[in-house]
């Protein structure tokens, strides 16, 4: 039987703007909009779940949209755990994407920004057989405790902890030795290259693995169209490449490609077909609107 993963990070609803052309400053360009649910976390423990593994979410989000968000969630196999905050609104996410499909956002986290140490109490790390921790956690005062508190249960039960940095423009804010020392030792960490190259100090994915493999017993960088590489302190272990296709939208391929790679994990297949299927979940992520499996 397939062991549980415990995913915390964020719930957001994303507005995807994809325009004609050039934004005009001061007047009008014609854009299809849509509105999806996201959020880094709520995007990995929907993926996961599409891959066939067990799956406990937690989370905060708006008291008036919880019921919402819990059918939500239990419709697409995931357990939730969701506080419901009655002093800020569930987050909102804008998504403005260009003609190659790559994003640029705007972001108000909203009731992430309370997560705290209650949310993540009780039995929440029970019979859970990896814990998952969005890198948006670490981005403010609350539900940075928060995490940290529950990373130190994970790691008093022996629980692997995988990490995805999340957003390269909160960790240039905070600058990338403050996030190290907030994550802490862990198992795994998912990063993609501009990420990596802001974590390990070098931009090249050799010295990356190095540099992080200190830190991560096992490093795995995303690539893009480049496709991914896995490895650690002694540098790169295994590489793939990537399929050609082309990108409608780029909005939670680095979920997809997390959740692949541990759903994989979590089923105890070796770690080469760990990154093939993180691949191919990132590659079919990259060919849909939104965030999460259509």
């Amino acid at each position: 039987m397939t062991a549980t993963a415990l995913v915390v990070g964020d719930v957001m609803t994303d507005i995807i703007v994809v325009p004609e052309g050039p934004i005009v400053a001061g007047s009008d360009r014609r854009a299809s909009i849509r509105s999806r649910p996201g959020g880094s976390g709520a995007n990995q423990a929907v993926w996961l779940a599409a891959a066939g593994a067990p799956v406990r979410f937690a989370a905060r989000v708006g008291a008036a949209d919880r019921a919402l968000y819990e059918t939500h969630f239990r419709q697409r196999s995931v357990e939730p755990v969701l506080a419901g905050d009655t002093a800020l609104p569930s987050g909102v996410l804008v998504t403005l994407i260009d003609p190659a499909g790559e994003r640029s956002f705007l972001t108000d986290r909203g009731a992430n920004l309370n997560l705290c140490p209650a949310d993540l109490g009780g039995r929440l790390l029970d019979d859970i057989g990896l814990l998952l921790v969005s890198g948006y956690s670490f981005f403010a005062p609350g539900p940075r405790a928060a995490v940290q508190e529950l990373l130190a249960e994970a790691r008093r039960r022996a629980i692997p902890v995988a990490i995805d940095p999340a957003s390269t423009g909160f960790l240039a804010e905070v600058g990338p030795a403050a996030f190290r020392d907030w994550v802490g030792p862990a198992d795994w960490l998912f990063a993609n290259a501009d990420e990596a190259t802001l974590l390990a100090g070098d931009t090249a994915t050799e010295a990356q693995m190095r540099a992080l493999g200190s830190q991560f017993r096992q490093v795995v960088i995303k690539r893009g169209a480049a496709g991914a590489a896995l490895g650690g302190a002694a540098g790169i272990a295994l590489s793939r490449p990537a399929p050609a296709v082309r990108a409608l939208d780029t909005t939670g391929a680095g979920d997809a490609f997390a959740a692949g790679f541990l759903a994989a994990l979590l089923r105890g297949e070796p770690p080469e077909n760990c990154l093939e299927h993180a691949i191919a979940n990132g590659a079919r992520a990259v060919q849909t609107l939104g965030g999460q499996p259509q």
